[in-house]
């Protein structure tokens, strides 16, 4: 395999061996934590901006399928591993890992030490980086990466959002779960009625769209920018905002237009949708020092005290402190940094979360949060 090259914003300097597409990527150096799932996470948008690498260490023995992405590419600008297999084994295996990068235009990196990178990005933070296969001066890599802009303050929303609104009936196989002990069964059931509800595109998961479907949602899916007006024009009985890539605050069309929906209609959101509810509530966002991105995640459920092991994605978090207590209630917290994981209002039909309940990769705990939405469209209970 030819040769390629990460450099850091900082001086740190990675030389292994490339596979996908050959060529220069830029982007803020993140890592995940998952075990499985590299395709869900490839095409996730909202890694749009970021360089992913993975700290298991044997990345792309069951190849790719495309019964799993999660939307209609990958996004990632670069993917780091340590050992990528050489050998594909799953039948459901539609092409290798090292092909499917090929063809979306994506480079990857492996026989790197992996975990050198990743506890460098925890000592120090996320960092600025590009990934080379054409230009191995790693000096001049250096000094690339440290011009290149930063993922503060820049609207990637907009690069990932659909560009026209359209129906989405596509739904999950039957599963059969059995309930979490303690946790109520009381909003389930295969015979419930529809309802109709708007889904916001900040750079949603497809697995988000097949959950509301197997929730009883009918979902229309529309674009970032679409107004208030435009939403209440359809008559929805629900509004969902979507996961996202970058800097929430920036995004001030989504979460000013969201402001103006806040006790006209039940709204539910979902990480980016979660930082946009916080902003249009009047709170703040900031930007977490390494990110909180993987499959295993502790989150505790204030409420009924249940640590649920949950899928993340993000970079950023509201701030809680800058929230109006009087209005909103904390739901949720990290039990690794005890930052805000999910919230609510107490007087309008009103929650969301940081974490994804959807699963696509991860845990099932968090599945009863679909089934919330549900009751508070279905007879406002939140």
């Amino acid at each position: 395999m030819p040769k390629a090259i990460l450099g850091l914003e900082d001086g740190l300097v990675f030389e292994g061996s490339s596979f996908g597409v050959e060529g220069e990527a830029y982007g803020e150096v993140v890592f995940n934590t998952s075990m499985s799932g590299y395709q869900e996470i490839l095409t996730d948008p909202s890694y749009k901006g970021q360089i992913v690498t993975m700290t298991n260490p044997h990345i792309g023995n069951y190849g790719v399928n495309q019964a799993d992405v999660e939307s209609r590419r990958p996004w990632v600008e670069g993917f780091v591993v340590r050992e990528l297999s050489s050998v594909v084994s799953n039948w459901r295996s539609e092409m290798s890992l090292p092909e499917y990068l090929a063809n979306c235009k994506i480079i990857g990196i492996q026989g790197i030490d992996t975990r050198k990178l990743v506890k460098h990005l925890r000592d120090h933070g996320a960092k600025k980086g590009v990934l080379s296969t054409v230009d191995l001066d790693s000096k001049r890599l250096v000094v690339k990466a440290k011009d290149s802009p930063s993922i503060v303050g820049i609207d990637l929303v907009k690069e990932v959002t659909c560009e026209k609104p359209y129906d989405f009936r596509e739904t999950l196989p039957s599963e059969f779960h059995w309930p979490a002990k303690g946790m109520s069964t009381s909003y389930a059931g295969p015979k419930r009625r529809e309802h109709f509800i708007v889904c916001v595109d900040g750079g949603i998961k497809w697995n988000m769209l097949r959950k509301l479907n197997q929730h009883n949602f009918r979902v229309r899916v529309v674009p970032a920018n679409t107004t208030a007006e435009d939403i209440l024009e359809l008559k929805p009985e629900g509004v969902f905002y979507s996961n996202g890539p970058g800097d929430p605050e920036p995004v001030t069309y989504l979460w000013g237009e969201m402001r103006k929906l806040i006790g006209k209609i039940p709204i539910f959101g979902i990480c980016l949708g979660h930082q946009m509810v916080g902003l249009a509530l009047g709170g703040r966002t900031f930007k977490l020092k390494f990110g909180h991105r993987g499959g295993n995640h502790p989150v505790l459920d204030l409420k009924s005290k249940r640590v649920e092991i949950t899928s993340q994605n993000h970079g950023f978090c509201v701030d809680m402190d800058s929230l109006p207590k009087d209005e909103i209630e904390c739901t949720h917290i990290n039990l690794n940094d005890q930052t805000l994981e999910g919230l609510r209002h107490k007087k309008y039909p009103l929650f969301a979360v940081q974490y994804h309940p959807e699963n696509s990769p991860g845990p099932h705990d968090s599945d009863y949060l679909f089934s919330r939405f549900y009751a508070m469209v279905d007879h406002g209970v939140w």
